[in-house]
């Protein structure tokens, strides 16, 4: 090949849209992950390596082709803002964003880099996407809520013996700017199950504590990473207060909380990295439709149940996909 052919192909080459530069086999790419945990949680380390496993699957290797670069923000929105600035500088090819703030903090330093979001509530209502069909712009994913899921979380407290008749709802405000939207539903519930229901705003160590003091009804906790981060000091004051209690997640139910109703986060993780796979390959975010969840898990502590001198019922632990004993 002489120089006037080599320019040529070169040029030909630098011509090439992203789409297809991105199928190159031997190019290494880049993966930012932000996520809301703290880098050394069970949760965070459980969802990492199903990440790496789903992605090797579709032969993205980390250190071969792929260079992932790992952020977590142990549930402080300062320290998740600091970490997004460094995760853009840096460039990279896609943004995986685990959590609500996560995706909040990217979306606002970039509007290029593709971003796909997994366990995020009402992306469309908090401005994420335009709609879940279409998302439009550079940001689609998974999401981890549907809207009878709220409901659900207080009947459970309902089908629990002695009675509950009163609920405090348990958020952060700050790091759970979807609840607005949960707690219409759990009051619009609420009539029908004629219970009452008070919201318990929680925002640092102190007001978690303050949940032991909470003895006169049941404890519905909604999806909020900042629970989730503190949830050794939530389960001790529920503990406390002996008081039933429902979580957004199994694992609070494997640390000894009652019961759990919860999307599957772990499909989630594999099903964000189908969509990284895709967007490395020439996709674009706008045009992947963002997903409900698919997959729920009813999830009850027996043993807990039993130390607080409650009894479950039976329709309820029949619907179970996990009885702790």
């Amino acid at each position: 090949m002489n120089r006037r052919e080599t320019l040529a192909l070169l040029g030909t080459i630098a011509a090439l849209p992203a789409s297809v530069l991105a199928q190159q086999p031997n190019a290494t790419r880049r993966l930012g992950v932000l996520s809301v945990t703290a880098a050394d949680d069970a949760i965070g380390q459980a969802r990492s390596t199903i990440l790496v496993e789903t992605l090797a699957a579709h032969g993205w290797k980390e250190h071969d082709n792929l260079r992932i670069d790992w952020r977590s923000g142990a549930g402080d929105r300062a320290r998740i803002a600091r970490l997004a600035d460094e995760l853009v500088a840096l460039k990279p090819d896609i943004l995986l964003a685990v959590g609500t703030p996560s995706v909040e903090e990217l979306r606002q330093r970039t509007t290029t880099i593709p971003i796909v979001f997994a366990v995020v509530t009402d992306p469309v209502s908090q401005g994420f996407v335009k709609n879940l069909a279409h998302p439009g712009g550079n940001i689609t994913g998974f999401t981890d809520y549907d809207g009878p899921l709220a409901g659900k979380w207080l009947e459970m407290l309902t089908q629990v013996t002695p009675k509950v008749s009163r609920v405090f709802v348990v958020y952060n405000p700050a790091t759970a700017p979807f609840a607005p939207l949960m707690l219409r539903t759990i009051e619009d519930a609420a009539r029908t199950l004629h219970v009452s229901v008070e919201a318990a705003p929680v925002h640092d160590a102190g007001s978690i504590a303050a949940l032991a003091s909470r003895k006169d009804g049941g404890l519905l906790v909604l999806p909020d990473f900042f629970t989730m981060a503190n949830r050794a000091q939530l389960l001790a004051a529920i503990g406390e207060a002996r008081v039933p209690a429902v979580f957004w997640s199994r694992t609070f139910v494997d640390e000894g909380g009652l019961m759990s109703y919860s999307t599957d986060s772990a499909e989630q993780l594999r099903r964000a990295a189908n969509y990284i796979d895709r967007i490395l390959k020439g996709a674009q975010a706008a045009d992947l439709p963002v997903q409900n969840p698919t997959k729920f898990e009813l999830a009850i502590n027996l043993k807990t149940a039993r130390a607080l001198g409650l009894t479950m019922s039976p329709s309820l632990l029949a619907l179970a996909n996990t009885v702790v004993e």
